[in-house]
């Protein structure tokens, strides 16, 4: 079993994790028509901001509750009322979405009661707008176990707790953080080809999916619609895809009883397999051609990558799902696992990431256990250690703000399986270091090659 190793130092050099609040925010951002709602100070609110925009170099609508020094002290109730007043007359939307930060989380306030007490009176006026309360401190945690939160949110706080009758059409999906705009996609179509109607929630790929509207829209522009959410409970199974999304499968089966399986990645021939076949259960269909030809063509790209992959060594900093995620792919390909650097010791999935050891840490952590690697894999962060290294990054996750199209790479299914073997072994190809004609004669540098086969101890005398 793998060893989990925690946090040793007091300070972050070059931290690794983004917050819990921005994971929450990042949920609801695949909803139709929402705004996330920072309760916090306009500081926090405007750092995940940045983040944000960088990576999907898209508008994004996100709003604070601007706590100042009183406020603070005080309490944040007025605050928060007065913003959610302020958003739903001025932006009209269906959802807000109010992510708590470390400033008001640190004074111990009840945020689920002034969420009541602010519904029951103003109940007439926030009329048609759900509103739906993600705790989510920024001194803990992770952008995995904020998007987590907010979804678990969403389910105990909109599904319709009535029983529904069953669709065996209809099925929920619960992607993790992790899956891009690309991977959704993919899982859809996937889906839809065996006579399926999947409904994910968030389904980032109808928001973040660059679509450019005709005019400018105050909330989120497409995503998860909130009568969907609603009828969570008539879809007749829900597929969950990564460990961090076992929270929110168990609150749809508490709320719904909708039951749930879980499907720790995508990536992969016979994660993808198993997935494949679930849909064929579900649906009472066979497999259509045009899937079985996908996983043809990935048996053919095993074939074809395998040879860049075997005994290399690789080193990854993720959140915990996306580190089992390409772990398990590097390793079923023939590479060793040399660093496993992830931002939280909490989810169980940890336990099974293919690596001797995973480190609870940051880019420094990262840096100093990679020496020697093959490849790094990390998101953009990652890019001063690469280069002190010499080592070249493959750019994955959360924020990549360096390149373009981050969110159009597929790295599931049995298609984006293959395109991920191709991507890494063109990046191989392109980094072989070809040996020189001194590297291979012999007889120069007799001295060192004699230091490196001579024993320490024999040195000395």
């Amino acid at each position: 079993m793998t060893t989990i190793l925690p946090v040793t130092k007091s300070a972050s050099v070059n931290p690794l994790k983004s917050s819990q609040p921005l994971g929450a925010a990042f949920a609801f951002l695949g909803v139709d028509r929402c705004v996330p709602l920072f309760h916090g100070s306009q500081g926090c609110t405007s750092f995940a901001l940045v983040l944000f925009v960088r990576h999907f170099k898209e508008t994004i609508p996100l709003q604070t509750t601007a706590m100042d020094e009183v406020a603070t002290i005080m309490g944040g109730a007025d605050h928060l009322e007065e913003a959610i007043l302020n958003l739903k007359s001025r932006t009209k939307p269906e959802l807000i979405g109010v992510c708590t930060t470390a400033l008001v989380e640190t004074r111990g306030e009840d945020f689920a009661g002034d969420l009541a007490t602010i519904r029951a009176r103003r109940a007439e006026a926030l009329a048609g707008t759900e509103v739906v309360l993600a705790a989510t401190p920024d001194f803990t945690g992770s952008i995995e176990e904020g998007w987590s939160k907010a979804v678990v949110g969403m389910i105990e706080t909109i599904v319709d707790r009535t029983p529904q009758r069953r669709d065996p059409r209809r099925v929920a999906v619960l992607p993790g953080w992790n899956l891009t705009v690309a991977d959704i996609e993919e899982i859809r179509d996937t889906i839809e080809a065996f006579g399926l109607e999947p409904v994910i929630l968030p389904d980032v790929s109808g928001a973040l999916d660059g679509t450019v509207p005709g005019k400018w829209i105050p909330t989120t522009y497409g995503g998860t619609r909130v009568a969907d959410i609603r009828s969570l409970g008539s879809c007749v199974h829900t597929l969950a895809i990564g460990e961090g999304q076992r929270a929110a499968a168990e609150a749809l089966e508490a709320v719904a009883g909708v039951p749930f399986t879980l499907f720790e990645t995508l990536t992969g021939l016979k994660p993808v397999d198993r997935f494949v076949t679930a849909l064929a259960e579900l649906s009472g269909a066979p497999v259509p051609a045009k899937l079985r030809r996908r996983r043809s063509q990935l048996a053919d790209a095993l074939l074809d990558g395998h040879f860049h992959f075997g005994g290399k060594k690789i080193a990854i900093a993720a959140e915990p799902d996306h580190l089992f995620q390409l772990s398990t792919f590097f390793v079923g390909m023939g590479a060793e696992i040399v660093a496993a650097v992830t931002t939280t010791g909490t989810s169980p999935i940890l336990r099974k990431v293919p690596a001797d050891t995973v480190k609870v840490g940051d880019f420094g952590d990262f840096e100093t256990l990679a020496v020697g690697a093959d490849l790094l894999v990390g998101h953009s962060h990652a890019r001063q250690a690469a280069e002190r290294l010499d080592i070249p990054l493959m750019r994955v996750g959360f924020p990549v703000f360096d390149r373009l199209g981050a969110q159009h790479r597929c790295h599931v299914g049995w298609s984006g399986t293959r395109d991920l073997i191709f991507e890494v072994s063109n990046i191989f190809q392109a980094n072989v270091r070809e040996p020189t004609p001194d590297a291979l004669n012999p007889l120069l540098n007799r001295e060192a090659v004699h230091d490196r086969r001579t024993p320490p101890d024999a040195r000395a005398h």
